[in-house]
Protein backbone atom coordinates (compact mmCIF):
# COMPACT_ATOMS: atom_id res chain seq x y z
CA UNK A 1 0.00 0.00 0.00
CA UNK A 2 0.91 3.66 -0.43
CA UNK A 3 -0.04 5.33 2.84
CA UNK A 4 -0.10 9.01 3.76
CA UNK A 5 0.38 9.75 7.47
CA UNK A 6 -0.51 13.16 8.90
CA UNK A 7 0.57 13.94 12.46
CA UNK A 8 2.10 16.50 14.79
CA UNK A 9 5.90 16.12 14.55
CA UNK A 10 6.48 16.42 18.30
CA UNK A 11 7.47 14.50 21.42
CA UNK A 12 3.76 14.09 22.28
CA UNK A 13 2.17 10.66 22.28
CA UNK A 14 0.19 11.08 19.05
CA UNK A 15 3.26 12.16 17.09
CA UNK A 16 5.41 9.38 18.51
CA UNK A 17 2.82 6.69 17.78
CA UNK A 18 2.20 7.97 14.25
CA UNK A 19 5.91 8.07 13.48
CA UNK A 20 6.65 4.64 14.92
CA UNK A 21 3.67 3.21 13.05
CA UNK A 22 4.91 4.68 9.78
CA UNK A 23 8.41 3.32 10.30
CA UNK A 24 7.02 -0.14 11.05
CA UNK A 25 4.77 -0.07 7.98
CA UNK A 26 7.74 0.91 5.83
CA UNK A 27 9.73 -2.05 7.15
CA UNK A 28 6.86 -4.28 6.05
CA UNK A 29 7.21 -2.98 2.49
CA UNK A 30 4.52 -0.29 2.41
CA UNK A 31 5.35 3.12 0.93
CA UNK A 32 4.79 5.62 3.73
CA UNK A 33 4.54 9.37 3.13
CA UNK A 34 4.59 11.69 6.16
CA UNK A 35 2.83 15.02 5.63
CA UNK A 36 3.42 17.67 8.31
CA UNK A 37 5.07 21.02 8.99
CA UNK A 38 8.46 19.66 10.11
CA UNK A 39 10.24 16.33 10.20
CA UNK A 40 8.78 14.11 12.96
CA UNK A 41 11.04 13.77 15.99
CA UNK A 42 11.69 10.03 15.76
CA UNK A 43 11.76 9.77 11.99
CA UNK A 44 14.87 8.63 10.16
CA UNK A 45 15.25 7.80 6.52
CA UNK A 46 17.28 4.59 6.58
CA UNK A 47 14.47 2.94 4.65
CA UNK A 48 13.71 3.31 0.97
CA UNK A 49 9.98 3.23 1.72
CA UNK A 50 9.88 6.36 3.93
CA UNK A 51 9.14 9.82 2.51
CA UNK A 52 8.57 13.23 4.05
CA UNK A 53 6.54 16.11 2.57
CA UNK A 54 6.78 19.43 4.37
CA UNK A 55 3.71 21.65 4.52
CA UNK A 56 4.70 25.04 3.13
CA UNK A 57 3.64 27.94 5.33
CA UNK A 58 3.87 31.28 3.53
CA UNK A 59 3.97 34.47 5.55
CA UNK A 60 1.27 36.86 4.40
CA UNK A 61 0.56 40.20 6.13
CA UNK A 62 -3.23 39.85 5.81
CA UNK A 63 -3.27 36.88 8.24
CA UNK A 64 -2.57 37.33 11.94
CA UNK A 65 -2.10 33.54 12.15
CA UNK A 66 -0.88 31.37 9.30
CA UNK A 67 -3.76 29.25 7.87
CA UNK A 68 -2.15 25.87 8.55
CA UNK A 69 -5.29 23.83 7.94
CA UNK A 70 -5.65 25.23 4.41
CA UNK A 71 -1.97 24.71 3.63
CA UNK A 72 -2.15 21.16 5.01
CA UNK A 73 -5.19 20.31 2.89
CA UNK A 74 -3.43 21.60 -0.22
CA UNK A 75 -0.35 19.52 0.55
CA UNK A 76 -2.49 16.42 1.06
CA UNK A 77 -4.09 16.97 -2.35
CA UNK A 78 -0.67 17.35 -3.94
CA UNK A 79 0.82 14.23 -2.33
CA UNK A 80 -2.22 12.03 -2.98
CA UNK A 81 -2.26 13.01 -6.66
CA UNK A 82 1.41 12.78 -7.48
CA UNK A 83 2.39 9.88 -5.21
CA UNK A 84 -0.82 8.00 -6.04
CA UNK A 85 -1.61 7.22 -2.41
CA UNK A 86 -4.11 4.51 -1.54
CA UNK A 87 -5.17 5.83 1.85
CA UNK A 88 -4.69 8.77 4.26
CA UNK A 89 -4.23 8.11 7.97
CA UNK A 90 -4.54 11.26 10.08
CA UNK A 91 -3.57 11.29 13.75
CA UNK A 92 -5.29 13.71 16.15
CA UNK A 93 -8.61 15.19 15.11
CA UNK A 94 -7.67 18.89 15.14
CA UNK A 95 -6.99 20.08 12.47
CA UNK A 96 -5.97 16.94 10.63
CA UNK A 97 -9.37 15.31 10.19
CA UNK A 98 -11.00 18.50 8.96
CA UNK A 99 -8.09 19.21 6.59
CA UNK A 100 -8.40 15.66 5.26
CA UNK A 101 -12.10 16.23 4.58
CA UNK A 102 -11.28 19.35 2.54
CA UNK A 103 -8.58 17.47 0.63
CA UNK A 104 -10.94 14.59 -0.04
CA UNK A 105 -13.58 16.90 -1.50
CA UNK A 106 -11.04 18.63 -3.75
CA UNK A 107 -9.76 15.28 -5.01
CA UNK A 108 -13.30 14.06 -5.58
CA UNK A 109 -13.79 16.93 -8.05
CA UNK A 110 -10.79 15.51 -9.93
CA UNK A 111 -12.25 11.97 -9.95
CA UNK A 112 -9.80 10.74 -7.30
CA UNK A 113 -11.21 8.84 -4.34
CA UNK A 114 -9.02 8.69 -1.22
CA UNK A 115 -10.34 7.00 1.96
CA UNK A 116 -9.40 8.68 5.25
CA UNK A 117 -8.81 7.04 8.63
CA UNK A 118 -8.77 9.28 11.71
CA UNK A 119 -7.04 8.08 14.88
CA UNK A 120 -8.15 9.75 18.11
CA UNK A 121 -5.40 10.01 20.71
CA UNK A 122 -6.84 11.83 23.70
CA UNK A 123 -6.80 15.56 24.26
CA UNK A 124 -8.18 16.11 20.77
CA UNK A 125 -11.36 14.62 22.24
CA UNK A 126 -11.18 15.05 26.01
CA UNK A 127 -9.92 18.64 26.10
CA UNK A 128 -9.53 20.60 22.86
CA UNK A 129 -12.42 18.98 21.02
CA UNK A 130 -14.94 19.95 23.71
CA UNK A 131 -14.18 23.64 23.32
CA UNK A 132 -17.32 25.19 21.79
CA UNK A 133 -15.20 26.82 19.07
CA UNK A 134 -14.08 23.38 17.84
CA UNK A 135 -16.78 20.93 18.89
CA UNK A 136 -19.03 20.98 15.82
CA UNK A 137 -16.09 20.78 13.41
CA UNK A 138 -14.53 17.90 15.33
CA UNK A 139 -17.78 15.89 15.30
CA UNK A 140 -18.36 16.58 11.60
CA UNK A 141 -14.80 15.66 10.60
CA UNK A 142 -14.86 12.42 12.57
CA UNK A 143 -18.20 11.43 11.02
CA UNK A 144 -16.86 12.18 7.55
CA UNK A 145 -13.90 9.83 8.05
CA UNK A 146 -14.04 6.46 6.32
CA UNK A 147 -12.52 4.79 9.36
CA UNK A 148 -12.08 5.84 12.99
CA UNK A 149 -9.77 4.36 15.60
CA UNK A 150 -9.16 5.18 19.26
CA UNK A 151 -6.21 4.14 21.42
CA UNK A 152 -8.33 2.81 24.30
CA UNK A 153 -11.83 1.69 25.20
CA UNK A 154 -12.05 4.64 27.58
CA UNK A 155 -11.33 7.13 24.80
CA UNK A 156 -13.90 5.41 22.57
CA UNK A 157 -16.47 5.75 25.36
CA UNK A 158 -15.57 9.42 25.90
CA UNK A 159 -15.92 10.17 22.19
CA UNK A 160 -19.39 8.68 22.00
CA UNK A 161 -20.38 10.44 25.24
CA UNK A 162 -19.36 13.94 24.17
CA UNK A 163 -19.92 13.92 20.40
CA UNK A 164 -22.74 12.78 18.17
CA UNK A 165 -20.78 10.13 16.31
CA UNK A 166 -22.76 7.87 14.01
CA UNK A 167 -19.95 5.54 12.97
CA UNK A 168 -18.18 2.61 14.57
CA UNK A 169 -14.95 3.43 16.39
CA UNK A 170 -12.40 0.62 16.38
CA UNK A 171 -10.04 0.38 19.34
CA UNK A 172 -6.42 -0.27 18.38
CA UNK A 173 -4.19 0.30 21.41
CA UNK A 174 -0.84 2.00 21.37
CA UNK A 175 2.16 -0.24 20.94
CA UNK A 176 5.79 -0.57 21.95
CA UNK A 177 8.91 -1.42 19.97
CA UNK A 178 10.68 -3.89 22.26
CA UNK A 179 13.84 -3.70 20.18
CA UNK A 180 14.24 -0.09 21.25
CA UNK A 181 12.49 -0.04 24.62
CA UNK A 182 14.21 -2.69 26.67
CA UNK A 183 16.38 -2.78 29.75
CA UNK A 184 19.89 -1.73 28.71
CA UNK A 185 23.10 -2.37 30.60
CA UNK A 186 23.58 1.05 32.18
CA UNK A 187 24.85 0.08 35.62
CA UNK A 188 27.48 2.83 35.50
CA UNK A 189 24.71 5.38 35.03
CA UNK A 190 22.77 4.00 37.99
CA UNK A 191 25.90 4.07 40.14
CA UNK A 192 26.58 7.69 39.21
CA UNK A 193 23.05 8.75 40.16
CA UNK A 194 22.57 6.45 43.15
CA UNK A 195 26.08 5.87 44.56
CA UNK A 196 24.75 4.53 47.85
CA UNK A 197 22.26 2.08 46.40
CA UNK A 198 19.25 4.39 46.56
CA UNK A 199 16.09 3.38 44.73
CA UNK A 200 15.46 5.48 41.61
CA UNK A 201 12.05 6.99 40.82
CA UNK A 202 11.30 8.36 37.33
CA UNK A 203 8.52 10.48 35.85
CA UNK A 204 8.30 11.59 32.22
CA UNK A 205 5.71 13.95 30.74
CA UNK A 206 5.09 17.24 28.97
CA UNK A 207 4.77 19.04 32.33
CA UNK A 208 1.16 20.21 31.99
CA UNK A 209 -1.23 20.61 34.94
CA UNK A 210 -3.15 17.45 33.97
CA UNK A 211 0.01 15.41 34.70
CA UNK A 212 -0.05 16.44 38.40
CA UNK A 213 3.73 16.47 38.75
CA UNK A 214 3.40 18.04 42.18
CA UNK A 215 1.99 14.69 43.32
CA UNK A 216 5.17 12.99 42.08
CA UNK A 217 7.29 15.31 44.23
CA UNK A 218 5.05 14.76 47.26
CA UNK A 219 5.21 10.98 46.85
CA UNK A 220 8.99 11.29 46.67
CA UNK A 221 9.02 13.32 49.90
CA UNK A 222 6.97 10.63 51.64
CA UNK A 223 9.24 7.88 50.39
CA UNK A 224 12.30 9.73 51.68
CA UNK A 225 10.92 9.38 55.18
CA UNK A 226 11.08 5.59 54.81
CA UNK A 227 14.00 4.76 52.51
CA UNK A 228 16.80 6.36 50.49
CA UNK A 229 15.43 7.32 47.05
CA UNK A 230 16.22 9.69 44.21
CA UNK A 231 13.95 11.24 41.60
CA UNK A 232 14.49 11.99 37.92
CA UNK A 233 11.99 14.24 36.13
CA UNK A 234 12.16 13.94 32.34
CA UNK A 235 10.43 16.39 30.02
CA UNK A 236 9.54 20.05 29.82
CA UNK A 237 6.51 22.28 29.68
CA UNK A 238 4.57 25.08 31.37
CA UNK A 239 4.58 23.49 34.84
CA UNK A 240 8.35 23.09 35.05
CA UNK A 241 9.15 26.45 36.74
CA UNK A 242 6.49 25.78 39.39
CA UNK A 243 7.82 22.28 40.09
CA UNK A 244 11.42 23.51 40.20
CA UNK A 245 10.44 26.08 42.83
CA UNK A 246 8.60 23.40 44.80
CA UNK A 247 11.68 21.21 44.77
CA UNK A 248 13.93 24.05 45.89
CA UNK A 249 11.76 24.56 48.95
CA UNK A 250 12.30 21.02 50.20
CA UNK A 251 15.36 19.69 52.01
CA UNK A 252 15.80 16.90 49.46
CA UNK A 253 16.36 19.19 46.49
CA UNK A 254 19.77 17.70 45.70
CA UNK A 255 18.17 14.30 45.16
CA UNK A 256 15.78 15.56 42.48
CA UNK A 257 17.10 16.12 38.96
CA UNK A 258 15.40 17.74 35.97
CA UNK A 259 16.69 16.18 32.75
CA UNK A 260 14.54 18.09 30.22
CA UNK A 261 13.49 16.48 26.95
CA UNK A 262 15.43 13.33 26.14
CA UNK A 263 15.53 11.51 22.83
CA UNK A 264 16.88 8.28 24.37
CA UNK A 265 14.52 8.08 27.34
CA UNK A 266 14.96 4.30 27.38
CA UNK A 267 18.45 4.80 28.79
CA UNK A 268 17.01 6.50 31.87
CA UNK A 269 14.20 3.97 32.20
CA UNK A 270 16.75 1.15 32.10
CA UNK A 271 18.07 2.16 35.52
CA UNK A 272 14.76 3.10 37.14
CA UNK A 273 13.09 1.11 39.91
CA UNK A 274 9.67 2.75 39.75
CA UNK A 275 7.69 4.93 37.33
CA UNK A 276 5.02 7.29 38.66
CA UNK A 277 2.12 8.58 36.52
CA UNK A 278 -0.40 10.45 38.73
CA UNK A 279 -2.29 12.07 35.83
CA UNK A 280 -5.84 13.37 36.07
CA UNK A 281 -6.48 11.87 32.65
CA UNK A 282 -4.60 9.60 30.27
CA UNK A 283 -6.29 8.14 27.22
CA UNK A 284 -3.71 5.37 27.15
CA UNK A 285 -0.45 6.09 29.00
CA UNK A 286 2.29 5.55 26.43
CA UNK A 287 5.04 6.75 28.79
CA UNK A 288 3.97 4.09 31.30
CA UNK A 289 4.12 1.41 28.60
CA UNK A 290 7.65 2.52 27.68
CA UNK A 291 8.64 2.16 31.34
CA UNK A 292 7.12 -1.32 31.59
CA UNK A 293 9.03 -2.41 28.49
CA UNK A 294 12.22 -1.45 30.33
CA UNK A 295 11.14 -3.61 33.29
CA UNK A 296 9.93 -0.72 35.44
CA UNK A 297 6.73 -1.21 37.49
CA UNK A 298 4.22 1.63 37.48
CA UNK A 299 2.23 3.53 40.09
CA UNK A 300 -0.57 5.32 38.25
CA UNK A 301 -4.02 6.72 38.75
CA UNK A 302 -7.07 4.73 37.72
CA UNK A 303 -8.11 7.50 35.31
CA UNK A 304 -8.91 7.18 31.63
CA UNK A 305 -7.32 4.27 29.83
CA UNK A 306 -4.66 3.56 32.47
CA UNK A 307 -6.51 0.58 34.00
CA UNK A 308 -6.48 -1.00 30.53
CA UNK A 309 -2.68 -0.90 30.63
CA UNK A 310 -1.46 -1.04 34.22
CA UNK A 311 -2.78 -4.15 35.99
CA UNK A 312 -3.36 -3.50 39.70
CA UNK A 313 -1.16 -5.75 41.85
CA UNK A 314 0.66 -7.18 38.83
CA UNK A 315 2.55 -4.60 36.74
CA UNK A 316 2.12 -1.98 39.47
CA UNK A 317 -0.75 -0.34 41.30
CA UNK A 318 -3.65 2.02 40.62
CA UNK A 319 -4.88 4.78 42.94
CA UNK A 320 -7.49 7.52 42.82
CA UNK A 321 -6.42 10.87 41.39
CA UNK A 322 -4.69 12.93 44.07
CA UNK A 323 -4.39 10.08 46.58
CA UNK A 324 -0.73 10.63 47.38
CA UNK A 325 -0.88 8.55 50.56
CA UNK A 326 -2.18 5.49 48.70
CA UNK A 327 0.45 5.89 45.97
CA UNK A 328 3.16 6.17 48.62
CA UNK A 329 1.97 2.98 50.33
CA UNK A 330 1.98 1.09 47.03
CA UNK A 331 5.38 2.51 46.08
CA UNK A 332 6.87 1.25 49.35
CA UNK A 333 5.45 -2.20 48.68
CA UNK A 334 6.90 -2.35 45.17
CA UNK A 335 10.31 -1.00 46.23
CA UNK A 336 10.66 -3.61 48.96
CA UNK A 337 13.59 -5.78 47.86
CA UNK A 338 11.57 -8.97 48.25
CA UNK A 339 8.86 -7.66 45.88
CA UNK A 340 10.71 -5.54 43.34
CA UNK A 341 12.10 -8.35 41.12
CA UNK A 342 8.60 -9.83 40.66
CA UNK A 343 7.05 -6.49 39.78
CA UNK A 344 9.84 -5.79 37.28
CA UNK A 345 9.28 -9.16 35.63
CA UNK A 346 5.51 -8.62 35.53
CA UNK A 347 5.89 -5.13 34.04
CA UNK A 348 7.83 -6.54 31.10
CA UNK A 349 5.32 -9.36 30.71
CA UNK A 350 2.48 -6.85 30.46
CA UNK A 351 4.40 -4.68 27.98
CA UNK A 352 4.86 -7.67 25.68
CA UNK A 353 1.09 -7.78 25.18
CA UNK A 354 1.41 -4.44 23.34
CA UNK A 355 4.41 -5.42 21.25
CA UNK A 356 4.54 -3.74 17.86
CA UNK A 357 4.41 -7.06 16.00
CA UNK A 358 1.00 -7.76 17.60
CA UNK A 359 -0.55 -4.34 16.97
CA UNK A 360 0.78 -3.58 13.47
CA UNK A 361 -1.38 -6.28 11.77
CA UNK A 362 -4.47 -4.70 13.37
CA UNK A 363 -3.74 -1.47 11.48
CA UNK A 364 -2.88 -3.28 8.24
CA UNK A 365 -6.11 -5.28 8.42
CA UNK A 366 -8.11 -2.14 9.15
CA UNK A 367 -6.54 -0.35 6.18
CA UNK A 368 -7.59 -3.28 4.00
CA UNK A 369 -11.13 -3.21 5.40
CA UNK A 370 -11.53 0.53 4.77
CA UNK A 371 -10.09 0.23 1.25
CA UNK A 372 -12.46 -2.63 0.46
CA UNK A 373 -15.46 -0.66 1.73
CA UNK A 374 -14.41 2.34 -0.35
CA UNK A 375 -14.08 0.20 -3.46
CA UNK A 376 -17.55 -1.25 -2.86
CA UNK A 377 -19.06 2.23 -2.56
CA UNK A 378 -17.38 3.35 -5.79
CA UNK A 379 -18.66 0.28 -7.61
CA UNK A 380 -22.29 0.96 -6.71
Amino acid sequence: MKIGIVCYPTFGGSGVVATELGIALAKEGHKVHFITYSQPTRLDFFNENLFYHEVDMMSYPLFQHAPYETALASKMVDVVKYEKLDILHVHYAIPHASAAFIAKQILKQQNISIPVITTLHGTDITLVGRDPSFESVVAFSINQSDGITAVSEDLKKDTYAHFDIGKEIKVIPNFIDLERFRKLKKEHFKTAICPNGEKLIVHTSNFRPVKRIEDVVNIFKNLRENMPVKLLLVGDGPERPKIENLCRECSDCDDIRFLGKLEAVEEVLSVADLFIMPSEKESFGLAALEAMACEVPVISTNAGGLPELNIHGFSGYLSDVGDVESMTKYALEILDDKNLPTFKKNALSRAKEFELSKILPLYENYYGEVLENNATILAV
